[in-house]
């Protein structure tokens, strides 16, 4: 193999040298083509500066590929660039790299299509895609600025831009731009500076967590986003601990494109926080309407992909959540919420809201009906609204999907469950719940688990009714 990539390395070599030549007059001196008449490769070949980058290309047998139709825009490091590089990580030569590190680190500089100076001055900055490998089977993201020349992750400057060729374009840099983690992409985008400061102040630490093999989704606040939920108070005066629990809140195990997120429209997956019983905590997201989390947080700038996971921007930093914080955030949950609201509004008034909004109280155990359980109880009761009953009946019925701990499903037993208003009957087997009637209420079971802070809520398709 070795053997191979020395004699592929001889014929561009040879190749370069004869198409500079001119065949049919041996006394006419050899000129530099016009730079469209060579391809990437054939053009890198050419440059003096960038023989490391060839070896580098024969050596990860890419040069079949860049050599192919395009286009590409290849951010070509010299040979500077690359001694620094292999110096950093204990290699002497292009061949003392593993080869698909090698492989994987060159596609990170080459962007599919031809993207100009131009083209990126007129953009600003922002993210694109490389051809390298990223979690859940995308293409590493990118980081370009131009607020001060042309920078690649915050790292590598463009010091000759817009070397054209016959199947895309070249931009020379001065650093090999290294495969990107999480944190990485964190480091190098300003807007995230104050999350960067946030995990390394963290118990845990979590710069190092996330810098592990993953794959992980980090729903990452900006700037703006820490600086509305400090509310003028310093990063130093949040408890380590407490801390450590936030930034947990915003990192789910896998790598969740926003693609997959709209696939599933919405529903609830689980973050790196701990709630009662270190029950990792919930996270709702809804799609219907952009990308939002918990009813709160809408991504501002999704799909940023690294090596070892995917990070999308937030405009809101997502706290721990609480029960209400489900139950508001569902718009399943809507009919819930009034009832809760309802019971409050009486004589002497019930403190519902108050209660599942208090991060600090409970745990409880939440059997929450849906918009359509309570639709089907008004038929039952041959009611037009929930306000056609008395506060306090509203009160005595919900108390009845209300137990006093947090009771997860792989935890509920076949036989009585104490609830606030009295004792329903479980069947663990079939998740159904026996009202003191007879009725027979279905847990949905695709729903089951919802967890917050100061409880767990389990969706159910029928409301529970006190003894008639």
């Amino acid at each position: 193999m070795k053997t191979l990539k020395k004699l592929s390395l001889l014929f561009l070599a040879t190749f370069v040298l004869w198409s500079c030549s001119d065949d049919d007059d041996a006394s006419t001196p050899m000129t530099t083509p016009t730079p469209t008449t060579l391809n990437i490769v054939e053009t890198a070949q050419a440059t003096a500066s960038l023989s490391s980058l060839v070896a580098a290309v024969v050596e990860a047998d890419l040069a079949i590929t860049l050599s192919g139709p395009g286009p590409f825009t290849v951010l070509a490091p010299t040979n500077e660039a690359f001694a620094e590089f292999m110096s950093a990580n204990g290699w002497a030569t292009v061949q003392d790299i593993p080869d698909a590190a090698l492989a994987q680190t060159l596609l990170n500089h080459v962007i599919s299509g031809t993207v100009t100076s131009t083209d990126l001055v007129g953009l600003g900055g922002g993210y694109t895609n490389t051809l390298a490998d990223g979690a859940g089977g995308n293409k590493v993201s990118l980081l370009f600025d131009t607020s001060n020349g042309v920078m690649f992750n915050n790292m590598s400057e463009v010091l000759t831009a817009d070397v054209t060729a016959s199947n895309g374009i070249v931009h020379i840099v001065d650093k090999v731009i290294a495969l990107p983690t999480v944190v990485d992409h964190a480091v190098n985008n300003s807007n995230f500076s104050s999350l960067v400061a946030a995990l390394g102040a963290a118990d845990g630490d979590l710069v190092n967590v996330l810098s592990g093999t993953g794959p992980f989704t980090v729903l990452a606040p900006d700037n703006t986003a820490f600086s509305t939920y400090l509310n003028g108070a310093a990063l130093a005066d949040v408890p380590t601990d407490a801390l450590s629990q936030l930034l947990l809140n915003h990192v789910v195990g896998g790598a969740l494109s926003s693609n997959d997120l709209t696939t599933l429209v919405s529903g609830y997956t689980n973050t790196s926080a701990s709630g009662p019983g270190g029950n990792a905590l919930s996270l709702y997201f809804d799609t219907t309407n952009s990308v939002s989390f918990n009813g709160i947080s809408t991504v501002t700038a999704a799909d940023v992909v690294g090596t070892n996971g995917i990070i999308h921007a937030v405009d809101t930093v997502i706290d721990l959540p609480t029960i209400a914080t489900f139950a508001t955030s569902n718009p399943a949950l809507s009919n819930l919420v009034a009832a809760l609201q309802y019971a409050d509004s009486g004589t002497p008034t019930v403190p519902y809201i108050t209660t599942v909004s208090d991060a600090t109280a409970g745990p409880f155990t939440v059997f929450a009906p849906t918009d359509a359980a309570f639709g089907s109880l008004l038929t039952e009761l041959n009611a037009t609204a929930l306000t056609d009953l008395d506060t306090a009946t509203v009160d005595a019925v919900l108390t009845y999907h209300i137990v006093g701990a947090n009771v997860q499903s792989s935890m509920l037993m076949s036989g009585p469950v104490t609830t606030l208003g009295g004792d329903i009957t479980a069947d663990a087997t079939n998740f159904t719940l026996t009202d003191p009637n007879g009725r027979v209420s279905n847990i949905v079971t695709s729903l089951v688990d919802i967890q917050a802070i100061n409880g767990v809520v389990h969706p159910i398709d029928k409301v529970i009714l006190p003894l008639q």
